[in-house]
């Protein structure tokens, strides 16, 4: 067996910190947010705001990347009860990969319905520009075809089935409702729908890497969000996650041009007030099943 409660990612160590949190906020959130690099301010935009530093939440990773805070934030948006991670965990940071999807299994048990991730991506595909936010609609799991899948070892089924169907995982609604709302702010001209492809890191991708991602159908990569995915649906949860093009992947050798994480924070500020306007808006259009005749 694994030494699964070792290293706190086993159920009753999910329900554990559930339970504490729970009852440290009166806070019943249905909506549960991941914000990417750059991307936190999302969770400034919440009302009546209960904060809790990564640090001191029981069994709860701590954030290490520049740009991500590390705080989990409970609050309402429009009168919708949310709770939002303002910073994530990555496989580069060197977590274990079901550490760092343990929030999810969090926001399951505290009765979250819907989760929506945002993350700062490099665009592979030649029509998007610097400041695209791109839904994504489908991925292709890197570290998972290695084997590194979070949902490897012994399965518990209080959180879901063995094999979890994965052909679904982007809720067909949630995109359409987000292109709705885009379309209705004005925003049709920066949003695209692709395939997001995850890679370990944390160095950025070299040349060769971002012509074979995009021969494979890739139209954005980064280091984030599939893991977070798999294990949400695994729980039942409906996911929506978008990316925001932070940057154009290097494709040609003759180019001068290099990734930097600068620039990934730099595009996130400006871009960052629409991205939050969408999110927040599609939150107050989300039915859930309470909702429903």
């Amino acid at each position: 067996m694994f030494p699964e409660s070792s290293t706190g990612y086993c159920y009753e160590d999910c329900q554990a910190t559930a339970d504490w949190l729970l009852s440290q906020t009166a806070s019943r959130p249905l909506v549960g947010i991941v914000c990417g690099s750059g991307l936190g301010g999302l969770a400034d935009v919440l009302k009546d705001q209960v904060i809790f530093n990564y640090k001191d939440i029981p069994n709860f990773p701590q954030s290490t990347v520049h740009g991500h805070a590390g705080r989990l934030v409970f609050g309402t948006l429009k009168g919708r009860s949310c709770v939002c991670m303002q910073g994530r965990f990555h496989l580069y940071e060197g977590y274990p990969i079901q550490k760092i999807t343990m929030p999810m299994r969090i926001f399951k048990l505290l009765g979250v319905e819907t989760v929506i991730l945002t993350n700062a991506a490099g665009g592979l595909n030649q029509d998007y520009k610097v400041g695209d936010i791109m839904i994504i609609k489908d991925h292709l799991n890197m570290p998972g075809f290695a084997g590194n899948n979070p949902l490897a070892g012994p399965n518990d089924e209080r959180f879901g089935v063995r094999f979890p169907c994965m052909s679904d995982a982007y809720d067909r609604e949630l995109q359409q409702l987000a292109f709705d709302v885009g379309s209705e702010l004005g925003y049709s001209d920066f949003l695209r729908e692709g395939v997001y492809c995850v890679l370990g890191g944390p160095s950025f991708e070299t040349i060769a890497e971002c012509r074979m991602l995009h021969k494979l159908g890739a139209d954005a990569v980064g280091m984030s969000t599939v893991h977070e995915v798999i294990v949400a649906r695994h729980c039942g949860m409906r996911v929506f996650a978008l990316s925001l093009i932070t940057n154009k992947a290097v494709m040609d050798y003759d180019s001068e041009e290099k990734a930097n994480h600068e620039e990934v924070l730099q595009t996130g500020k400006q871009r960052a007030e629409q991205l939050e306007r969408l999110v927040s808006t599609l939150v107050t259009r989300i039915e859930h099943n309470n909702n429903y005749a």
